[in-house]
């Protein structure tokens, strides 16, 4: 078992004090937006002496990984584990499939664009499915509506941009007209100007005030979404999409291809190992509009909710729909004074554990690690069974 040093990601939607006093550090007055306790090249884990997760596997990736997750996954780590703590939305964005990640990827190596290139859509060849697992409430936008539910909350806004969007869904309720929807919002020859946006916010803003509101929650996501995004489109197709509102310990997996943008709160994360990010606005960063079609969904569909079962008498699992990752949270409550690994902590392979409350002991035939809150330890899969004691929380990040 290592120690891992997590890698701050400063974004400028995270909050300046959430992860910090999280974590027991001192704020520093820049956002920290996420804790990377992974592999991923981009921010790889620290170990001590100076070395980085990524390093320590490639050297040895049979024994640290196991000979089936090595086989399975080309001798990576398949997924990475984080603390997320949105203050302000995030971008409205998508993630591509496995399959088109690796062809896209390919193509841009062979046009001999740079990593880090501006025109650059692609950081690896791998997908991104993720998870989320609320620590506080947490709150999203996932998902496209039924085109017949979309068009009654665009109805009677009364602006040009509603009223063509509507117009759009009612005479063609399906998938399709959703698409063409959508496509009026974020498509370079389409995309309404700022004057347009202003009309649906202000809209918006009226009817929530007028009390006649049949989404009170997506008319304050669209509020929310234009003081931080003033004209953005994003902010209009707020509209089509669902409201997600996630308390303490709920979960949302979201798939390749799903429409999403998280708003607010802290929650852990864990998703495949991979960077791709196609964004459709909400963001100073790169939009390719064209490129996020390509992959998004428009298929109507709830925000998937990943109820956890149970594994035991301390712990349970978040099991998500992919052979990338698993999720499990284990609460032990021990009597004062008991602090021996008493308790098997179900799972194999490489593990990653992120401690979220109290302080545990956890222990291996590799030895023992005391685990507080704030703190990760990477367990190989050499380590064999695990087991914890103590009062505390701590989730463990595997592979299925």
């Amino acid at each position: 078992m290592w120690e891992l040093e997590g890698r701050v990601q400063r974004y400028p939607w995270g909050s300046r004090t959430a992860l910090p006093a999280f974590l027991g550090a001192e704020a520093d007055g820049e956002p920290w937006a996420e804790i990377w306790f992974g592999a991923h090249p981009l921010a790889p884990a620290g170990l001590p002496g100076a070395r980085s997760l990524d390093a320590v596997i490639a050297a040895d990736p049979e024994r640290l990984l196991g000979e089936d997750v090595c086989r399975a996954f080309a001798g990576r780590l398949p997924y990475l584990l984080k603390l997320i703590a949105p203050e302000r939305p995030l971008s409205l964005q998508v993630h591509p499939t496995r399959e088109h990640a690796a062809e896209s990827f390919a193509a841009e190596n062979a046009a001999g664009l740079a990593l880090d290139a501006p025109g650059r859509n692609y950081r690896d060849d791998n997908h991104k499915p993720e998870m989320v697992v609320a620590l506080t409430r947490f709150t999203a936008i996932c998902g496209f509506r039924t085109p017949r539910r979309a068009a009654a909350l665009l109805a009677g806004l009364g602006t040009d941009l509603t009223d063509r969007l509507h117009g759009l869904l009612t005479e063609h309720p399906t998938a399709h007209g959703m698409r063409a929807a959508f496509r009026t919002l974020v498509a370079a020859s389409m995309r309404p100007g700022e004057a347009e946006v202003r009309a649906v916010v202000d809209a918006c803003a009226a009817r929530l005030v007028a009390g006649d509101s049949p989404s009170p929650r997506i008319d304050r996501t669209v509020g929310l979404l234009a003081a931080h995004h003033p004209g953005d489109p994003g902010v209009v197709a707020a509209l089509l999409l669902n409201p997600v509102t996630l308390q303490p310990g709920e979960a949302m997996f979201v798939p390749p291809g799903a429409l999403h943008a998280y708003l607010e709160g802290i929650a852990v994360e864990v998703m495949a190992a991979s960077d791709n990010v196609l964004r459709a606005g909400l963001t100073g960063k790169r939009v390719d509009a064209e490129e996020m079609l390509q992959c998004v969904s428009v298929s109507a569909a709830p925000p998937l909710r990943v109820a956890p079962e149970r594994q035991n008498a301390t712990s349970i699992a978040y099991y998500a729909p992919v052979d990338d990752f698993e999720l499990s949270l284990t609460t032990l409550e021990d009597p004062p004074g008991v602090f021996r690994p008493r308790h098997p902590v179900p799972g194999s392979g490489p593990r990653t554990l992120l401690g979220l409350e109290g302080e545990v002991l956890v222990e291996t035939a590799a030895g023992r690690h005391v685990l507080p809150r704030g703190r990760a330890l990477f367990v190989p899969a050499s380590a064999g069974a695990l087991w914890a004691g103590g009062a505390g929380r701590f989730v463990q990040a595997s592979v299925p």
